[in-house]
């Protein structure tokens, strides 16, 4: 085709993103130009499983296509201002996405695992007291582009895909529900990132209608960010459970388990010195968790200027963890990484334009939708 055949397509005046799009998303593109849907398909897969910004590149697409995507698309590569690597081999990394805006993204390397932790949000308006990104308040949820570009920037900085990625960095992700969903549906995607429903896990404070709502469009691993046994307590350190206690909380999450006996939640515990830590709560944990499949992941408490908690001494955190065990608790405590450069659990904080959202916008946001059942 020759150039002046091609001058009817145009240059976009705003420049469609893909990494804005799910596959379905991207075929639907093409079609509409026309094209067969595995077109879009490739594209999808250039993009993801081989990084490619460059149309050019795309060889098994045509010419006309190729000229057509470089005028009306692009691929919003993330805008990383500051990589970060600690000894531990944890590296976290500042991304700019507009506004003064900035989000944290922290990869840990383990042995046969490859975990990235990703934001959903700048900021986060849920306001958990032992946690340094609530403290830094909420400016706006994040775009499909920006949370899937965190995945796409690490996946070429390692040549390799992450082998699990869980959205447990800035932010509530069921408070920016469609596009945590969008995310997952990339990630789980076989022309993507190919990962199981067991290697990605969603972190959520406690927004019951929305656990419901996920329970319909998904079955990827579910974290809860549970941190007290009772709800005087649980008031106090995740808010949100003044709207969504416990007795409300607890069903929403075992029904998102659909009787399945080979999936648990797992239940995220910071311990906090003389505050959650003792027998007693132990006792009322081992109580409220009865006959829901789960597994209790201990978090150390990780300090961060203007925080008002200690960490638990590592005597008692194992003390608590062998009283769980003995009750028959599957009991874990993670191993803190990535706190030499505040990468560690409930440490991240970005850089958070607070007055971009007003406060009525903000709570709105933040409750997701009304009502507490499915």
């Amino acid at each position: 085709m020759s150039a002046p055949a091609e001058a009817g397509l145009g240059q976009a005046d705003t420049p469609v993103d893909l990494l804005d799009l799910t596959r379905a998303g991207i075929e639907a593109l093409v079609e509409g130009w026309g094209y067969k849907a595995f077109h879009g398909r490739n594209l999808f897969k250039w993009i993801h499983k081989h990084g490619l910004t460059d149309f050019e590149a795309m060889t098994d697409l045509s010419k006309r296509l190729r000229l057509r995507l470089a005028a009306a698309c692009t691929v919003g590569a993330p805008r990383v201002v500051l990589e970060q690597p600690a000894p531990d081999g944890t590296v976290k990394w500042l991304t700019e996405v507009g506004d003064g805006q900035r989000i944290e993204t922290v990869f840990i390397p383990e042995a046969g695992r490859r975990t990235l932790c990703i934001s959903s949000q700048v900021g986060c308006a849920l306001g958990c007291a032992f946690c340094a990104t609530g403290q830094q308040g909420f400016a706006r949820n994040l775009s499909l582009a920006e949370i899937i570009g965190q995945v796409w920037h690490v996946t070429r900085y390692l040549g390799v895909p992450p082998s699990n990625v869980v959205l447990m960095g800035m932010g509530e992700p069921l408070a920016n529900f469609d596009a945590a969903v969008a995310a997952m549906e990339i990630l789980q995607d076989d022309f993507a990132y190919m990962l199981s429903k067991y290697r990605v896990t969603l972190s959520t404070s406690g927004i019951v209608p929305n656990i419901y709502r996920l329970g319909t469009v998904s079955d990827v691993a579910l974290a809860v960010s549970l941190h007290a046994p009772n709800n005087a307590l649980r008031d106090e350190l995740v808010p949100i459970n003044r709207k969504y206690p416990l007795e409300v909380l607890l069903p929403a999450c075992k029904t998102y388990l659909r009787g399945d006996r080979r999936r648990r939640i797992t239940w995220e515990y910071v311990m906090l010195d003389g505050v959650n830590d003792g027998m007693k709560e132990a006792k009322q944990l081992i109580r409220l968790l009865e006959g829901i499949p789960s597994k209790i992941n201990l978090i150390p408490f990780n300090p961060f200027p203007g925080g008002r908690f200690a960490a638990s001494p590592p005597e008692r955190v194992e003390a608590f963890r062998q009283r769980l065990l003995r009750s028959g608790l599957m009991t874990t405590t993670r191993k803190t990484r990535g706190d030499a450069i505040a990468a560690a659990c409930g440490q991240l904080v970005g850089q958070v334009q607070r007055h971009r959202t007003p406060p009525a916008r903000t709570a709105a946001v933040a409750v997701g939708a009304e009502g507490m059942g499915p």
